[in-house]
């Protein structure tokens, strides 16, 4: 029986308008299902709308420390309004390649409605009945609302609402200290809110090595961000002016709005996974290492598979997902190994193991080494602070790991990513020349600083040494 389309993807974020995009370049016919806006979360709630504001916020910042730099700027005051309006003007700027007039002008269809699988070849969308060879569900993933008491009779804000509140908030209690609260906590006090972060872990960041969780840790509480660590918020009490926390241990917060940060979960509900025989869960739809579902018709790729939630890794996967679905010779789509940055300042940007995930599977042969960055000149020429490169290592020189703290940390990643990918040791790292005075001039320092003791280590060094000396 005739298909409707080659591929339907419901859903057209990251992945799915990567996935649909790559479709037509194979010829197939492919249309995208989205009840929402085109774009996703990251167009429209998370990184591009973050972003920006964390750009405006890091520029206040600077203004107001440009003395040490010789310069005396006036009072720097925050337009709430403005800024706003900049990151949704940002927002729709990204969404101009992105609209469904462009898709459509690429041979992309675009169906606006709830799409819901009758069964493991039929989606319904708003009662209508659409068929295809393949199915990816690139739906994404929402934010976790924790069981807190008295926290539904509150206006609480997320990710996706903080975008619209009217004004400044001069008083934000973040609860969460993973990567989006601790942005947003360090984004809203550098534009003038007093922020409380309150985080139930014994440290922020705990996806992040801890000297690195530690320097960002710093960070906040000299900018005057007030730091509640190792306690849970047990209830929340609405206030005629705000909100009241009560926290564990009887100790009290009071706010004028409270921001939610505590993770995402895969949206998976409503989508007729049980009638396509799909099997999932609340932690997201069950995959294959190709991103096949148990159905051999119907794939599933980004946050709604599950594991890593990143809008890299989710057009990675949309490619892949369609590759593996028309293509032959299936290539691995889930992966181990999936860089990401905290867009802090600094920012924190790591790929591959930590030293703990080393050490346990590798014991006593994990090794690490550390570089300070003031000792990159680079560093003192833009007057950044102190931060860190961390890289974890075997004695034969291959990269397991890499942490780096730095103002531009986003940007020195790559090459270690691209190193690791490509099974580069080391040696490779030092042998190459980088350009000076740069960042990435640290990459090459730390390489050779442990290429170097290695040689010279041993019976090797003393050879090497007796060598040297005779040279005439």
């Amino acid at each position: 029986m005739q298909k409707d389309y080659d591929l339907l993807i419901i859903g057209g974020g990251s992945a799915g308008l990567t996935a649909a995009r790559f479709a037509r370049q194979l010829g197939l016919s492919v249309a995208i299902a989205e009840k929402g806006t085109l774009g996703g979360d990251c167009t429209w709630t998370g990184c591009v709308p973050s972003k920006s504001l964390i750009r405006t916020a890091n520029l206040s910042h600077s203004f107001r420390g440009s003395e040490r730099f010789g310069i005396r700027a006036s009072s720097v005051e925050t337009d709430f309004k403005s800024v706003m309006a900049r990151v949704k003007e940002v927002s729709k700027r990204v969404f101009q390649e992105e609209s469904p007039e462009v898709l459509q002008a690429e041979g992309i269809g675009v169906i606006v409605g709830e799409a819901r699988f009758i069964g493991p070849g039929t989606v319904s969308i708003d009662g209508k009945l659409i068929t295809a060879r393949r199915f990816l569900v690139c739906t994404g993933a929402r934010p976790t609302v924790p069981p807190i008491q008295g926290l539904d009779d509150v206006d609480y804000l997320t990710y996706e609402t903080v975008w619209n509140l009217p004004g400044l908030p001069s008083r934000l209690a973040v609860i969460g200290g993973g990567p989006i609260g601790c942005e947003l906590a360090q984004a809203f006090c550098r534009l003038g809110s007093s922020v409380t972060l309150i985080e139930g872990a014994n440290r922020i960041m705990l996806q992040d090595e801890p000297e690195a969780a530690d320097l960002v840790t710093q960070r906040l509480s000299d900018e005057g961000v007030e730091l509640k660590i190792g306690t849970a918020v047990e209830r929340v009490e609405k206030m005629p002016d705000g909100v009241r926390l009560l926290l564990a241990g009887g100790e009290q917060v009071e706010a004028g709005r409270v921001l939610l940060s505590v993770g995402r979960r895969p949206s998976v509900n409503g989508l007729g996974l049980a009638e396509a025989g799909v099997v999932h869960s609340p932690y997201g739809i069950r995959v294959n290492k190709n991103l096949r579902t148990n159905r051999k018709n119907i794939y599933a790729a980004g946050d709604c598979a599950g594991r890593y939630q990143f809008t890299h890794y989710a057009g990675y996967q949309g490619f892949m997902a369609v590759r593996n679905a028309f293509l032959p010779f299936n290539k691995r789509a889930v992966m181990e190994r999936v860089p990401w940055v905290t867009f802090t300042d600094p920012e924190v940007a790591h790929v591959g193991l930590t030293e703990s995930q080393a050490v346990q599977r590798y014991g006593t042969k994990a090794a690490t080494a550390t570089w300070p960055l003031e000792q990159t000149d680079r560093w003192l020429t833009e007057g950044d602070s102190p931060d860190l490169l961390k890289i974890v290592h075997l004695p034969n020189g291959k990269l397991l790991g890499v942490t780096i703290v730095a103002a531009r940390a986003g940007e020195m990643v790559q090459e270690w990513v691209l190193a690791l990918d490509q099974g580069l040791k080391l040696s490779h790292i030092a042998h190459s020349m980088h350009a000076y005075p740069t960042y990435s001039m640290a990459a090459q320092q730390v390489a050779s600083k442990l290429v170097v003791d290695q040689l010279l280590g041993g019976a090797m060094g003393k050879l090497l040494r007796k060598w040297a000396r005779r040279v005439g």
